[in-house]
């Protein structure tokens, strides 16, 4: 068996390129006692990734010479541990290679369901933050107005598809109008608008006549700043990401953020999808149920080999996923 991994050559202060990456041979590595041997099958790529090489965020900064961490599904082919078998199906934070050795008891055993890019999208990461950020931050009842930005990406669809099953009216942005057309057309917004076209705040306004109740954010910035100014009184901002920050030393933000929240009484709050792993099962739940009933549909950007991992990633950083991008490392098991 070959073993690759992707390590970090050089840290970007700038723009992200290929050239801060290195793809490497590897030893196989060997599990220890109470350890498993993963084969990796599914990478998921993030904007996150980015934000890890700026510096300690909610975990340690990546560094020169680190392998680029990543959550990963993957098969057990060797197993060291009473808690996992072989065959086994799992989920855990790994990283950008073909195989991984893991704790056995820090691996999460996932159903096997197929195909298993499901367990990566909606029913893994993207779909649980988005039903937790949603749900459990935004709070949104029927009949309010929700926008949400990056609207044709990993989260942002599942959010807008979420609030609509709940009876709200939502509007999207996002890049270009290919991405306004499938937001609406595909996964069943009200209105979506172009943030590249000028005129957006004239844009959002018109999609949102009554104001913003709820404003998911994914990617901060000037975007962010537009949609704070036509807040109601008692919206909900709930921020998940800012991607718009991640790949540039050119560093925005929104203006009069402190007054705007004092005086429309804006809650604003960020969090991370852990912060809510004890309300997975209901949130599963609640997915399936919608995905069963056509609701949500399910889109998914699958780039396949290892190799091409920094290319997915840069790719995303730059918007040209639709759904939620992950790269394929290896096939699913047969059996």
């Amino acid at each position: 068996m070959q073993n690759r991994k992707i390590t970090i050559a050089e840290l970007p202060k700038a723009q992200l390129t290929t050239e801060h990456f290195r793809l490497e041979n590897a030893e196989m590595p060997v599990p220890a006692k109470g350890e498993v041997l993963l084969r990796t099958i599914l990478m998921s790529i993030d904007a996150a990734n980015r934000s890890w090489m700026q510096g300690a965020t909610y975990r340690d900064a990546v560094k020169v010479g680190d392998t680029m961490p990543t959550y990963a599904i993957c098969e057990v082919v060797e197993s060291r541990s009473p808690h996992v078998a072989i065959g086994d199906i799992v989920a855990t934070e790994s990283v950008w290679a073909d195989y991984v050795t893991r704790p056995g008891d820090g691996v999460d055993k996932l159903p096997d369901a197929r195909p298993l890019s499901h367990l990566m999208s909606v029913y893994g990461i993207a779909g649980k933050t988005a039903f937790h950020g949603l749900i459990n931050v935004g709070r949104p009842t029927a009949g309010e107005t929700v926008v949400v930005s990056a609207a044709a990406g990993s989260v942002g669809g599942f959010v807008g598809q979420i609030a609509k099953a709940l009876g709200c009216r939502v509007v999207g942005i996002a890049g270009g109008p290919e991405k306004c057309a499938r937001v609406v057309d595909e996964l069943g917004f009200d209105a979506c608008v172009d943030y590249r076209e000028p005129g957006l705040f004239k844009a959002l306004r018109t999609a949102c006549p009554d104001g913003i109740d709820v404003y998911f954010d994914n990617v901060g910035g000037q975007i962010l700043e537009t949609a704070v100014f036509q807040m109601n009184t008692r919206g909900r901002i709930v921020c998940c990401g800012a991607i718009s920050q991640y790949d540039t030393d050119q560093i925005t933000g929104p203006r009069n953020l402190p007054g705007l929240v004092v005086v429309k009484r804006l809650r604003m709050e960020g969090f991370i999808v852990m912060d809510f792993a004890d309300q997975d099962a209901p949130a599963l739940r609640a997915l399936r149920q919608w995905v069963e009933a056509g609701q949500i549909k399910i889109n998914e950007d699958i780039v396949e080999g290892l190799e091409n991992a920094p290319k997915a990633l840069i790719g995303l950083l730059a918007g040209d996923n639709i759904g939620k991008r992950m790269v394929r490392v290896g096939p699913d098991p047969q059996n």
